[in-house]
Parts: C-alpha cells; structure tokens; sequence
C-alpha cells in the first residue's frame, strides 16, 4: 500500500482481518407453505392445536437455558428494557466471575420478531400457518469461547426458531496469537505492537478457510433442545448465511501523537476531495446512469476521535482513529451489490460464471477478496492527502514554467477556475481504474462544443501541458491517460487548498 510507503518512518506495519459477523440460521423448510404442512403432518398437529402446542416448546426452551445457566452457577438476567445494553451487561458479569471459557450468562428479553402464527385466511375461510410480526421472547447466551473469544448466541424462543451468532474477527485473531505466544498490545478492539506481523496476518487469514457450519451446528444445539426434532422431521437443521460483515484494514502507527499529527489532513482529503464516484470506485463499482441508489458522505464527532462514513446504499466504507491505530472497514449488508466466479446451472448445462453474490457463508473468502481491494483502494486514495505545509511547497512547482521534449509549458494558475474544472475532470472517480481519453476530458469540461475541432485541439494541449508537468502518464500504445502519483497528490492538494482553505482564509481576511 503506497499509504505504509509514505509514512513508512511512523508506521510499523498493517494488518487486515474481520472484524464484526453477524452469522444468521434460519429452518428454511418453516419458510413455505408445504414445509410447514409437513411438519404439521409428522407431529400429528391440527392447526387449531399449533399455538398450545408452540408455546410448551417455547416454555421446554427457556427452562433449557435457566438449567443451563444454573447447572454452570452462571446467571441467567431478564431485561425488561431495550435500553439497557446487552453486552455491557454480559462483560460485567465477566467481571464479577473468574471466568476462564464456557458460559458467561444468559439474558433473555422481549423483542419484535417474525413469528408463524395460526390465522383465518379470509380468501379460503380456513386456518392456515402464517409468519406475522409480533413480539416474543430471546435469549442471548455469551461465551467466553476457546477460539472466538468473547461472542453470543441469540435464540428466538418461538417458531421458526431463527438464530444468530456474533462473532469478531480481532477476537477470533487474539485467541491465536495467544495460542502461538506471539505477543502484542492491545486497546479495545485493536491489535498493535504484535511481534510477529506476517505470521499474526496468516493467522488472520486462516478465518476464511474456517469450516464454520459445522461449529455453528454445535453451538446450535446446544442452545436450541428442540432443534434435534427439526433436523429429524426436516432431514437438515440451520442454513447459514452472512447477515453483517465488517472488514478492516489497521494501519499501526509508532504512537497516537504521530497518527494525530496526520490524521485532520486524511479527514478532510477524504471530506473534500472523495466525490460520489470515487465512493464507488472503492467500493469495486462504476458510476452508471442505471444505478439506482445513494451515494452519502457523513463525518461525525466520537469521544474516541473524528468518524468519516461514506455509503453506496446499504454497504459503507468508513475510517476512524483508535489510539495508535488507523482504521478502515468496509460493511457489507447486501452482497448482492457485488459479483462472484461460481458454477451456475444455464441451459448448456453447469458452466462458470460471474453471478450476483449471496448470503451464504460459503461466500465468506468472497467477502474477505472484496473488502480488502476496497480498503486498499482507499488507503491508495487517502495517500495524496498531505498537512497544508507541505503541500504548498508541492503546488509553487506546478505554478512555474517546465520544459519538455524542448518545448517551453507555462505553469498553471492554481486560483483560476479553469484550472479547477480540468482538475476535477482528470480527477473524476470514474477514471482510477480505466484511465481518461481526450474525449472524456473535452465532455466533462465543454460538455456542448465538445465534438468541435477547436475543443478538441485545445484539450490536446491542455493534456500536453499536465504531461509536461508529470501531473499525468500515457498508458503505453493507447489513448488512455491515467494519474501519476505525483498528479494525484499535487491535484487533490489544490483542490483541497481551493475548496477549503482559500475560503476559509478570505472569510477571515474580510471579517
């Protein structure tokens, strides 16, 4: 990354992992029509019966976790709020008990949920089975697990028995630097001075390769006694898939003094200069006029420090600042956004294919590939961001006259709006992967006389004179041009000088 390249004396190394998954399983069978008929049919139940018959499995769950709790001399906790924080609650009782592995608490609490209750259909006049929303009862049992750390399982206590399982990456990495005595420091959620940075980011990797059904199945049944019936009557149990993910990418800096020293200028490159189609670029996307959607930029103030978020209708890529460590987390909530290599059935049989991506856990390396090119793509893009006292001394070159192939260029007047215009065009988002033509360039700047010769031949030169100062490469036998590294961060800092300071400093000349 051209990002550890640059701060290479403050920053001693990066580390890419999970972060937040939230792992849901779901009895699919009790999700149709003749699924619910069979079940109906192998326990022998009229429909009329069903609500009796539910809430005895729901009583036989919750006394399956008091038992579990009180065999374990684990408290069990019912919140009568939402209010009160789950998690805050479960690590103080982590606190207030020695506990080494297994059961921390369980807690249980009344939530609005989708439920198969018996109602009249009023088309038929005859009972059926339908999944309504209401309120019932969950259970939140919190491990201290071997290898994931601090997780929790939630349980619905009512028909269909949905699941959910949190489990965090950098505790799931905690647990295996510590089983192969690689030390390190850490501060809340983040991992830093680890003493052995390539070997704690293969055991990083080893998470993606995970077999997690079958841990899940575990854990499944040992909450849900009634789910050993399901997987008779339906011959399978849960379907797994991945509801959240977040992946993050940790830049380690020597101390927080040096990360404070560069962080406000990484914020505002990324505030000012990050355009929607930038957004989508990170995100592996293309501005197209079919999207459908939005595209949101949001900073926000924390007592930990200053969040930045940018959103491509539900998936986000955000960075924020955590003691020594730089963050950037990509979340993926609808991975149908983004597109996998698999085998699909077409009508010249099975055949590969790039397909929409799914939920499925399967999909998980998938989802690793996917969040770390974004990452990387915005710790490339964060790199041109530079402190206004170094980039001044940058711009003052590009202000000058440079010679090349023994021609004389005149420099660029940087406070000029053309200038700032053409800036933008060759900056535009939609050109970091492809690269821009001359006609890209004459659309976004003449948007109307672009096709006449005197436009094209004067953005001809305008592009001479942008090679003549570096600020951009020919790609070898093309037409295409890209950014250079030194285009990238001179253009930004000026549009970032224009937008933000030079107002700013007017605003107080004038007061």
């Amino acid at each position: 990354m051209i990002i550890l390249d640059k701060y290479q004396d403050k920053v001693n190394g990066s580390l890419s992992t999970f972060d937040r998954m939230i792992l849901k399983g779901h009895i699919r069978p009790l999700f149709s029509s003749s699924g619910k008929f069979h079940f109906l049919s192998q326990e022998d139940l009229k429909y009329i019966e069903f609500s009796q018959y539910a809430q005895k499995i729901t009583t036989d769950i919750k006394e399956h976790a008091v038992s579990m709790a009180n065999g374990l001399e684990r408290p069990y906790i019912y919140l009568n709020s939402p209010k009160i924080s789950k998690e805050a609650t479960a690590k103080k009782c982590l606190a207030e008990n020695s506990i080494q592995e297994g059961l921390i608490c369980v807690l249980a609490t009344v939530e609005l949920c989708s439920t198969l209750q018996v109602i009249k259909n009023k088309a038929t006049n005859k009972l059926e089975l339908f999944n309504v929303n209401r309120k019932c009862t969950y259970l939140y049992f919190y491990f201290l697990d071997p290898e994931f750390g601090f997780m929790h399982v939630k349980l619905q206590a009512w028909f269909p028995f949905l699941i959910q399982v949190y489990v965090n990456g950098r505790e799931y990495l905690s647990k295996q630097l510590d089983k192969h005595n690689i030390k390190y420091e850490r501060y809340e959620n983040s991992l830093f001075n680890i003493s052995d940075l390539p070997k704690a980011q293969q055991l990083a990797d080893n998470i993606e390769s995970l077999k997690f059904c079958g841990r899940l199945d575990a854990l499944a049944h040992r909450v849900n006694p009634f789910l050993a019936r399901l997987t008779e009557i339906f011959r399978q149990g849960y379907y797994w898939c991945v509801d959240q993910c977040e992946y993050a990418t940790d830049i380690m800096f020597n101390s927080r003094k040096e990360l404070e020293e560069i962080y406000p200028a990484l914020v505002e490159h990324a505030l000012v200069s990050f355009t929607c189609e930038d957004v989508m670029v990170f995100l592996g996307r293309k501005m197209h006029q079919a999207f459908q959607g939005e595209v949101v930029s949001d900073i926000k103030k924390r007592p930990q420090g200053v969040r930045i978020k940018h959103r491509m209708k539900s998936n986000s890529i955000k960075m924020y600042d955590k003691y020594h460590v730089l963050r950037i987390e990509t979340t993926i909530n609808d991975p149908h956004e983004f597109k996998i290599y698999k085998e699909v059935n077409s009508k010249n049989g099975k055949t590969m294919k790039w397909v929409p991506m799914g939920k499925s856990i399967a999909n998980l390396y998938r989802y690793a590939q996917i969040c770390k090119a974004s990452n990387t793509r915005y710790l490339d893009a964060l790199a041109d961001a530079m402190p206004t006292n170094e980039l001044i001394s940058e711009v003052e070159k590009v202000c000058s006259n440079v010679k090349s192939n023994h021609k004389t260029y005149t420099g660029f007047n940087l406070l000029s709006p053309e200038t700032c215009k053409l800036f933008l065009a060759i900056m535009n988002g939609a050109h970091h992967i492809n690269g821009f033509t001359n006609k890209d360039v004459r659309r976004i700047i003449y948007p109307k006389e672009y096709s006449e010769v005197k436009v094209r031949n004067k953005t001809t030169r305008l592009i001479a004179k942008l090679r003549a100062h570096s600020l951009i490469r020919k790609a070898p036998r093309s037409y295409k041009y890209y950014v250079s590294k030194k285009g990238r961060r001179i253009m930004a800092g000026v549009l970032f000088l224009k937008q933000k300071e030079y107002p700013s400093f007017t605003f107080k000349q004038a007061c």
